[in-house]
């Protein structure tokens, strides 16, 4: 027999009654009935109850050891009582009857219990992680994401993309997030960066004349935390594809993408592959008031700020005159909804920290509040035949700056389905977001910036570059969203040196700076680039949303807290002299350098 088991503590069945087994695991739960004790013994594949008779040496010893010690059990199985079965248990239809017990590791007194499922502190989880991972579903988290990982990559595969290795150890880009820097002990004084994306990288291996690319890639961002996003490093679906347009990328992922949530969805609706909507990006931030829309909500705003030109109600009136907007969000089958529903709205918005949400309330057709009063019954029909709302249904106002009312008007949507329980349940709807502006202009600095990505090639080419307003550019962006969360952004690159160089002169930078800041791009392009396009979509987040999770850290085996520490391993820590001055480094504390 087998020094530590013969089977799994989910293996057994009705058909392994009379044999004599060898199982370890830790000791999951202890319940003693009327001097007969019975164990949970748990492994990573289940549980299995083990019974210990009165008086047994097997009973003595177990009874002492406290919860989580590991233990190896030697006995017979035999079935359960017909009032004893548990159905909701692999293992439920027998047990092990004990006859030798070997203590492999006994357990101190546990800091959070394992078994149950109950909240505790961020800190206490996060220390105590490896105890945090033995919890059943943060246990099946962190399986979910291997199995998803995998399947990825077996897709991945299939579609004929090809894994390849970036390095970790880069240079650092002034564009983007703020880099990890890793000083050099060879270079005094100079740097490494750990990527925030392989970005370059990929670009160059189709370059090099690889086809298409992909990678379950480590980057990393000194970035704070946010519920969907983890500080300091995550993992993403690197890909790259030569020779291709913006609708060969969305034939390549939506495949991938779709055929993951379906395998991992439990039947819930996922969008087909070759189905997911295109929505403009103008058109998302007026329609849904972000560039994240979650299509489960059918609520669309409108802009009625035409409606109110010359108005009765002043307010609107005024600010339309200076160039403002007024969006709509609708409310509907509000008519038997009391006051204080929209009242509520109202501070909610405050709280949120707008001036306020305005509205109008109707039943039967007959208008309320104040907007309404004074903008009159015939301009709010007209409003609301615009919106194709029905004679019951209300509408909330967010007005202001129009990128303001856009957010406000945004966060209201979500705000009302969420109240209005509009939200649809079990589905994945996903949506590209395209068409998203080159340039925009930097009001701080007072000139044209690029908005999203530099490396993208604008709509148009060069023509449009030399012949277009700056801000009426488009370009070849993407990104991908599912159920209001952006899982990538992506782009049809800029592979030509001229084209790269004259969008870059736009946003203010000079033939020098491009090729100092970005040499081996713009000069591996003068070697010959093949158009070429990807995007990346992130794994922490496709297995957040599978997981159903609020939080990303739920599905990472060793997160880190909101401030970017590892408080299990303590890190970041200070290191010892001698290795600061191997790497030529001094400390600086208050501005005072360390002696």
């Amino acid at each position: 027999m087998h020094a530590y088991r013969t089977h799994s503590c989910a293996d057994l069945r009705k058909g392994d009654v009379g044999s004599t087994v060898r199982l370890s695991g830790w000791i999951h739960r202890k319940r003693d009935h009327g001097g007969v004790l019975f164990v949970d013994l748990r492994d990573h594949y289940g549980l299995t109850q083990v019974v210990c008779a009165a008086g047994s040496e097997a009973l003595k010893l177990l009874d002492h050891l406290k919860l989580e010690s590991v233990v190896t059990i030697t006995g017979e199985v035999v079935d359960r009582e017909g009032g004893a079965v548990n159905p909701k248990l692999a293992t439920g239809d027998i047990e092990v009857v004990a006859k030798e017990v070997a203590v492999q590791s006994s357990a101190n007194e546990l800091p959070m219990p394992v078994a149950g499922e109950q909240e505790y502190p961020e800190d206490i989880r996060l220390k105590y992680r490896y105890l945090d991972l033995r919890r059943e579903r943060l246990h099946a988290n962190i399986m979910l994401r291997s199995k998803v990982i995998a399947s990825i990559r077996r897709r991945m595969i299939d579609q004929g993309f090809t894994e390849f290795q970036t390095p970790i150890l880069t240079a650092s880009s002034p564009e983007g997030a703020r880099d990890y820097l890793v000083p050099s002990r060879v270079h005094p004084g100079k740097f490494y960066a750990l990527p925030q994306a392989p970005q370059m990288f990929k670009q160059l291996l189709m370059v090099a004349g690889f086809d298409r690319y992909f990678q379950i890639a480590p980057c990393f961002r000194d970035e704070d935390a946010r519920a969907d996003r983890s500080p300091g490093e995550f993992y993403q679906l690197d890909f790259e594809m030569s020779f291709v347009t913006q609708d060969d990328v969305f034939a390549a992922i939506e495949p991938v993408l779709s055929g993951v949530f379906s395998e991992f969805g439990e039947n819930k609706f996922v969008t087909p592959a070759g189905e997911y909507p295109r929505i403009p990006y103008k058109e998302a931030l007026l329609k849904y008031g972000s560039d994240k829309p979650d299509l489960r909500n059918p609520l669309l705003i409108s802009d009625v700020g035409d409606h109110f030109k010359g108005s009765g109600f002043g307010l609107f009136a005024g600010l339309v005159e200076k160039g403002m907007s007024v969006r709509a969000v609708p409310a509907p089958g509000t008519a038997e909804k009391s006051r204080k529903f929209f009242d509520d709205m109202n501070e909610w918005a405050r709280g949120e920290g707008f001036a306020g949400l305005g509205y109008a309330t109707r039943k039967g057709g007959e208008w309320g509040g104040p907007i309404a009063k004074n903008h009159g019954t015939e301009g709010m029909d007209k409003i609301a035949t615009a919106m194709g709302l029905g004679p019951d249904d209300g509408i909330f106002f967010a007005a202001g700056k129009e990128e303001e009312a856009a957010k406000l008007a945004g966060l209201a949507r979500t705000r009302v389905a969420e109240q209005l329980e509009l939200i649809e349940q079990g589905s994945f709807r996903f949506c590209w977001i395209v068409d998203f502006p080159m340039f925009e202009f930097n009001d701080e600095q007072k000139k044209i910036d690029f908005s999203h990505n530099p490396f993208s090639m604008p709509q148009g080419g060069m023509e449009a570059l030399e012949t277009k307003d700056p801000l009426d550019i488009l370009a070849w962006q993407y990104d991908i969203v599912c159920n209001g969360v952006e899982l990538s952004s992506g782009a049809i690159r800029n592979h030509r040196p001229d084209i790269m160089y004259k969008a870059f002169e736009i946003a203010g930078y000079s033939r020098k700076e491009v090729d100092t800041n970005f040499p081996g791009m713009i000069g591996a392009f003068k070697f010959g680039a093949p158009p070429h396009g990807g995007s990346a979509p992130g794994i922490d987040r496709i297995v957040m949303l599978l997981a159903d999770e609020p939080n990303i850290r739920e599905v990472i085996v060793f997160p880190m807290n909101q401030k970017a520490e590892d408080l299990m391993m303590n890190a970041p820590a200070p290191v010892m002299d001698k290795q600061l001055k191997e790497l030529s480094i001094r400390i600086i504390a208050d501005g005072v350098p360390k002696a």
